[in-house]
């Protein structure tokens, strides 16, 4: 029990459908599980095989096995408090005098 709490993870692999485009309308990877998985904050989702390159202009959907991590509740506590600052991380802001145009 608080090994689980601490860090002991549940863990267990699954299949899964990647689409990756690289196109002028979209730039996107996505990965669907198979099943009705629901990943929460502080889990990990890692999906084996071969990096995929899509040249541009093309798209390619595949099949891979994935490995799911469960985060414990202490690391999924965590993930939730300090998630809102990591994504302020990814904001890029400006302050300027002059109007933007």
């Amino acid at each position: 029990m608080i090994g689980k709490l601490l860090g002991g993870r549940e863990t267990f692999d699954i299949g899964c459908t990647v689409d990756v485009q690289n196109t002028f309308d979209s730039l996107h990877a996505y990965v669907e599980l198979d099943g009705d998985v629901a990943i929460q904050p502080g889990d990990e989702v890692i999906v084996h095989g071969k990096p995929v390159e899509v040249p541009y202009g093309e798209r390619m959907v595949i099949r891979r096995q994935a490995t799911v991590r469960r985060a414990g509740p202490i690391e999924r506590a965590w993930t939730r408090m300090t998630g809102d600052l990591e994504f302020m991380e990814l904001c890029e802001f400006s302050f300027s005098e002059r109007a933007a145009l």
